[in-house]
């Protein structure tokens, strides 16, 4: 396998390892420990002193002469800084091979053989740190006494392609000072801090800290510049580096861990084809044997159904005319009246919801219920094919093209003795009603698919409404009409004359009359759920957030959501929304992101009511728009738009009490189920003395996860500000650390990185100092790009030993699938069980 280096002697290790499927651990040195790269890395301890190293490293410079490279010994902390890096993977020891496609880019858009500073980021890789990167290409050209006006060579390219990988920590770091330094002295003043703090801001898209770039210069001066001198040397800053990276022991601990992370990724019944196959099959039905029973059962009845009609329609006179086409035919008719009148059944909400908590849940997957929808749909899809094309394609021919004598004989009574053309049998109610249907269906099917719904598919401008939500909700609605031509359409069936052979109607009753008076109450139930809003706060992202009265009897579980309708935009259109907040509170909250059209309308309405605020933000807080207390003026409330929601609705974070252990993860907005589960923990956590009737109550079912893991990755620092209150409230409630918070910003340049070298310097300084983060501007402090998700499960194996951790995430579907592979592994080859839960609306 690629990546793994397999001692040729041992064939049979060779065998083993091209056989089994392993995630290369790219991230995970194994052997030398020369490089530890790691974007979750968040070093505090270090056993020599700031003022220790200090020394040292300035004696050492000093007898070095400043020269890279001569002597230095890779402690812990030199370890740590072979991170510093300018380009993605510049020392894995295939250098030669990266080199040849920025060769190949230069050719592309070099001019006549020169390559001028606007083309150099995008020729090195770095095309979305254009800035960035002609800074570094003026420091490299410094550094190598080149005049650039005229662009550089090819040779010239190879050169500073060569000092940005070059293996040497001294080197790289001298090439970060010389970007510093601009002037070339040899020191770097406050304002050349300054700008380079607001230069590596703006390329990790941190607009909040460019803002606060001089406050943030003069901590780092004040830092490393005790005596005032106005500059800072290069030994000061490697100082700095130094100070933010662990002691010498984290990396043969870490080592370790991954060597033993390694071994278990090769079970001992992955070894041969056979028994990884039976091993592969067992582990599915382990996980899914909720889903596999209800799926099995489901296709028996579809099976059986069909089978019995196929044998029923052998026996019938019409057989002798149109044959197995017929049978066939009927047969999935069967299956599509059985499926019609199910697909309804996970589709109401209310009732799924009551029966979670039940004993049904222990063997029913509910959270499964829009899979489950989708499913039948296709079957539905399946069922209408093979029906139409056995009809058009092969029973209308046989019956128009029987001789008349024979017609007349077998089936004559059912045709009043007329043998039909093809015209009249598509013209007939059975046929006009099955064209309706199948028309309708398409159209509504088409329209929730997944590109249509999310608006993926661009229409042109006369159809450009028939994609999206709302396109998606109103073509549902169509389907009422299809209930009631289908019932038509199996009434007239021309082959059948008893009634108690015409099913259609016995099949559909029960299941839409059911679903019908769901509707209906919910419809009655509206004017008790019409809610005052406490407030409304438009924060930057484009997220609506609103705080609403609770309803009488409105009782829900954190993990809950529920509808939310505002007349004023449309009297039709209900949208879910995950609620933030706690049971415990006294008020309703939603955090709404404008994606759409009906999201940015209901935003632009509250816009008009909310205001800038009064005075100037404090330091470092982000602008947001925010209404006034109703209580503090009579009239605000009567400019809101008016909302009513319907609900609460289950949702699979709703049991998150039954873990031992919860692992949440939410990506962007998708934070918003988990943010009531943190505020229900912490009513839990906070001295309260106002709500003693509910905090009676809830003590006595108080039982629930002993840890609590929140992973919140976001690409914006705006959205940091959605929920920082709850983030400041774990800081300073949770002393016992019930719950640890990680929040990764994914504009950020990687820990390491050197585009965010300096943000971690500032980060690093400015937690220490006033316990604030420069990334979140709150207490808790935030993690560069991507989270690594197997090290976080390997931390979560080795720390909590047999338990039972539950995994519930909400975001993009790209990540849900290695997130549930990795639950998979890590149950299978550790003592701890993972059950992974995805969010469904």
């Amino acid at each position: 396998m690629a990546g793994i280096t397999e001692p040729g002697e041992n064939d049979s290790t060779k065998w083993m390892l091209q056989i089994v499927d392993i995630d290369n651990m790219e991230d995970v040195p194994i052997n030398d420990g020369d490089q530890v790269r790691s974007s979750t890395a968040e070093s505090q301890n270090g056993e020599t002193s700031l003022n220790e190293s200090e020394s040292i490293v300035k004696r050492r410079n000093e007898a070095q002469g400043n020269v890279p490279g001569l002597g230095r010994s890779k402690s812990g902390a030199a370890r740590g800084l072979n991170s510093l890096r300018f380009l993605d993977r510049t020392t894995t020891g295939k250098e030669g091979d990266a080199w040849k496609p920025v060769q190949k880019r230069f050719k592309q858009h070099a001019v006549e053989g020169k390559l001028y500073k606007e083309k150099f980021g995008v020729c090195i890789g770095m095309g979305d740190s254009k800035e960035f990167a002609g800074e570094l290409f003026d420091a490299l050209a410094r550094r190598r006494k080149i005049n650039t006006e005229n662009g550089i060579s090819e040779e010239e390219l190879r050169q500073f392609w060569e000092d940005m990988t070059d293996r040497d920590l001294d080197s790289r770091l001298q090439i970060f000072f010389d970007m510093c330094d601009k002037n070339g002295d040899g020191k770097l003043s406050e304002d050349e801090v300054k700008e380079v703090i607001m230069l590596s801001a703006s390329t990790n898209k941190l607009s909040n800290l460019k803002q606060h770039a001089a406050e943030y210069a003069a901590l780092i001066m004040e830092e490393l510049d005790p005596d005032n001198h106005g500059h800072i040397e290069m030994w000061q800053l490697e100082t700095l580096l130094r100070g933010m990276v662990g002691g010498s022991e984290e990396g043969p601990k870490f080592n370790k861990r991954a060597q033993t992370l390694s071994r278990t990724m090769i079970p001992k019944k992955y070894r041969t084809p056979v028994s990884k196959h039976l091993s592969k099959t067992q582990e599915f039905l382990q996980d899914n044997w909720k889903r596999v029973w209800l799926v099995t059962l489901w296709l028996s009845i579809n099976l059986t159904l069909f089978i019995w009609k196929f044998n029923q329609y052998k026996t019938k006179k019409a057989f002798k005319i149109m044959g197995y086409c017929l049978c066939t035919a009927k047969g999935a008719a069967e299956t599509l009246k059985f499926n019609m009148a199910l697909i309804l059944i996970p589709v109401c909400r209310r009732t799924l919801t009551k029966l979670r908590s039940t004993f049904l849940s222990a063997l029913i997957p509910f959270d499964d219920n829009i899979n489950f929808h989708k499913l039948i749909a296709l079957a539905i899809a399946i069922g209408v094919f093979i029906h139409t094309i056995m009809h058009v394609t092969c029973d209308f021919p046989r019956l128009i093209s029987c001789p008349p004598r024979k017609f007349r004989r077998i089936l004559g009574p059912q045709f009043n003795f007329k043998q039909p053309t093809y015209g009249d049998l598509l013209e007939s109610i059975t046929g006009t009603t099955g064209i309706l249907m199948i028309v309708m269906m398409s159209f509504s099917f088409t329209l929730a698919t997944h590109s249509f719904r999310r608006n993926v598919i661009k229409l042109p401008w006369p159809f450009h409404h028939l994609a999206g939500f709302n396109a998606f909700w109103y073509a549902h609605h169509l389907l009422v009409l299809v209930y009631v031509l289908l019932v038509i359409h199996g009434y007239f069936l021309i082959l059948s004359r008893n009634w108690y052979m015409k099913t259609t109607w016995m099949y559909v009753m029960v299941p839409v009359l059911f679903y019908a008076s769901e509707r209906t109450l919910t419809s009655v139930h509206e004017h008790n759920h019409q809610v005052g809003i406490i407030k409304a706060t438009i924060y930057t992202g484009n997220v609506l957030a609103l705080y609403m009265t609770k309803p009488p009897g409105f009782k829900y579980k954190s993990g809950m959501y529920l509808f939310v309708k505002c007349p004023d935009v449309s009297n039709f259109e209900w949208h879910p929304f995950s609620i933030t907040s706690a049971p415990g509170n006294d008020y309703l909250s939603v955090h709404i992101r404008t994606l759409g059209d009906w999201t940015t309308e209901i935003k632009k309405r509250f816009a008009k009511v909310c205001e800038p605020p009064s005075a100037q933000p404090k330091k470092g807080a982000l602008m947001r728009m925010e209404t006034r207390a109703a209580t503090e003026t009579g009239d605000v409330q009567a400019g809101f738009p008016r909302i009513i929601i319907k609900g609460p609705y289950g949702a699979p974070a709703q049991n998150y009490k039954k873990y031992d252990i919860l692992l949440l993860i939410g990506l962007g907005i998708g934070a918003t189920p988990f943010i009531s589960i943190m505020k229900d923990l912490l009513n839990d956590i906070k001295p309260n003395d106002s709500d003693s009737s509910y905090s009676d109550a809830h003590e006595a079912t108080k039982k629930g996860p002993e840890r609590v893991y929140f992973y919140w990755v976001t690409r914006e620092q705006g959205s940091f500000e959605w929920f920082k209150g709850v983030m400041n409230d774990v800081a300073e409630y949770d002393h016992g650390h019930m719950i640890e918070m990680h929040n990764y910003l994914t504009s950020m340049y990687e820990e390491g990185d050197a585009r965010s070298a300096l943000i971690a310097m500032v980060q690093s300084l400015q937690h220490a100092k006033n316990g604030v983060d420069v990334v979140s501007e709150s207490r808790i402090k935030a993690h560069f790009a991507r989270p690594n998700w197997k090290k976080v499960f390997s931390h979560l194996a080795s720390t909590h030993q047999s338990a039972k951790i539950g995994v519930f995430y909400c975001g993009s579907p790209t990540l849900a699938k290695p997130l549930r592979q990795l639950c998979k592994e890590f149950s299978l080859n550790s003592s701890t069980r993972f059950h992974f839960h995805k969010e469904n609306f």
